[in-house]
């Protein structure tokens, strides 16, 4: 099983990706952000658009996570924010063609929550050291809530006031995925979140 955990910039995709890779036995946490990034390395710096543009990242993605799934005897966790239709789409029905059984939620929360989120975030106060008032992520906020809002985006999994442990147990139940370890103590539990936090600082 592929679980493509979705949302807006600033709802909680990743903590609820490591969470529930932590919780869950012989699961895999797969990134197609970092294919993203390997072909902007590959381009001069005026090419590097979005890289969810480019159809090698779209074939690309498709490929390796069906080959994630063929060669990982556990469930492979996908945290991506992945809101324009076509594209969606595409991936969906790519790994549908590779016999990939997915699981997609929606994490979904208020611009005013995802934007006081991401001003917590250290690449916010790194962009605000260099002189910039907002990031990337900020500016895609009204685009990503509306088009995740529509049907095509089901299953919808609320954030607002809600803790990365209840967001990560609703999505296990949903899937039936049985949790073999607890929750964390509440200072280990800020520690490990503020470690992935940091490991996924994205500039």
């Amino acid at each position: 099983m592929l679980i493509w955990i979705n949302g807006a910039f600033g709802a909680g995709k990743t903590q609820t990706a490591f969470e529930l890779h932590r919780r869950l036995p012989n699961s895999l946490v797969a990134d197609p952000e970092l294919i993203g990034f390997a072909i902007h390395k590959m381009l001069p710096a005026g090419a590097r658009g979005d890289f969810q543009d480019r159809p090698q990242w779209r074939s690309a993605v498709i490929e390796t996570l069906a080959d994630a799934v063929a060669a990982h005897d556990g469930p492979v966790l996908v945290p991506m924010t992945l809101v324009h239709p076509d594209y969606f789409d595409e991936i969906m029905a790519g790994l549908s063609d590779r016999n990939v059984e997915v699981r997609h939620f929606a994490l979904v929360a208020a611009p005013d929550t995802l934007r006081r989120r991401l001003r917590a975030r250290g690449d916010y106060w790194l962009g605000r050291a260099t002189g910039r008032q907002d990031t990337w992520a900020m500016r895609q906020i009204p685009r990503c809530v509306r088009a995740l809002a529509t049907e095509r985006f089901d299953e919808h999994v609320g954030t607002d006031g809600r803790a990365v442990d209840d967001v990560v147990e609703e999505i296990a139940a949903r899937a039936g995925l049985d949790l073999a370890h607890a929750r964390l103590s509440g200072a280990r539990s800020r520690l490990r979140r503020g470690a992935v936090g940091i490991r996924h600082i994205r500039m």
